[in-house]
């Protein structure tokens, strides 16, 4: 009898300490290249938004928007970080010049964030950093 309620008080108390770490260890941080997914989904949004709103633009830029995505896949695979079901809006100005010089402005931010990335990054991501950050490079050309 004593025995069944010692398990009876010890099942009860099982449920509050679920979740509970034994050794109070700290969850592990973010990855740090976590940011560069939304970083490239949104710079994929922008280029796509840009074809659609200058259709005389969308063969310069789609390759650009398909090799956004695609590092942003990569990037999502590398940190286990979730792709979101929906993609961000960008606003993209009425005028191509404009949004040419927009697009300019927005890859040059981000191709510098990838080169700090990569100089920062562990010899086994540095790679595909070098990579994303050397596409961003000749998307800067392609938009001239």
């Amino acid at each position: 009898m004593l025995r069944v309620g010692g398990l009876l008080t010890l099942s009860a108390a099982v449920p509050s300490l679920t979740g509970c770490d034994p050794f109070n260890r700290e969850p592990p941080p973010p990855d740090p290249l976590a940011p560069m997914v939304n970083e490239a989904l949104a710079l994929s949004a922008a280029y796509r938004d840009a074809a659609t709103t200058h259709p005389t633009l969308a063969g310069r830029l789609t390759p650009i928007t398909d090799a956004h995505a695609a590092h942003a896949a990569e990037l999502a695979r590398i940190t286990k970080v979730a792709l979101p079901s929906a993609t961000p809006t960008a606003s993209t100005p009425a005028d191509s010049d404009a949004t040419l010089t927009a697009l300019r402005e927005r890859e040059q931010a981000a191709g510098e964030s990838a080169t700090r990335a990569c100089l920062a990054a562990p010899a086994e991501r540095a790679a595909l950093l070098a990579s994303i950050a050397a596409a961003r490079a000749s998307h800067l050309e392609a938009l001239q």
